[in-house]
């Protein structure tokens, strides 16, 4: 199993590369969708890493997936620009999966 990345950004993709991880860059809400069910087929990728504005850019795809499909496992990382904060990310999914709020 590997990890992959989508990303908004050059800078991400390249510092993930570094270790070891492939993945896109993408613009807009059509090339995000798209990557995504591109990296979703993958038969030997266990986690998709994906930036806070790529998945901003499809959110109810990307929590239709989190909901109904149990592998591969979409993480939302923060990239440099860090525009929200990881754990109101958390929380929020939490409420939306589950009906719980912290």
């Amino acid at each position: 199993m590997r990890f992959y990345l989508i990303s908004d950004n050059i800078d991400t993709q390249m510092g993930l590369r570094l270790a070891g991880i492939e993945g896109v860059v993408v613009h807009g809400e059509e090339e995000v969708s798209s990557a995504l069910d591109e990296a979703m087929k993958m038969e030997d990728v266990g986690v998709i890493l994906m930036t806070d504005l790529a998945v901003k850019q499809c959110r109810e795809k990307v929590y239709g997936y989190k909901l109904s499909v149990r592998r591969p496992l979409i993480v939302e990382i923060p990239d440099r620009h860090a525009t929200s904060k990881i754990s109101d990310t958390i929380s929020r999914y939490l409420s939306e999966a589950v009906g719980i709020k912290l």
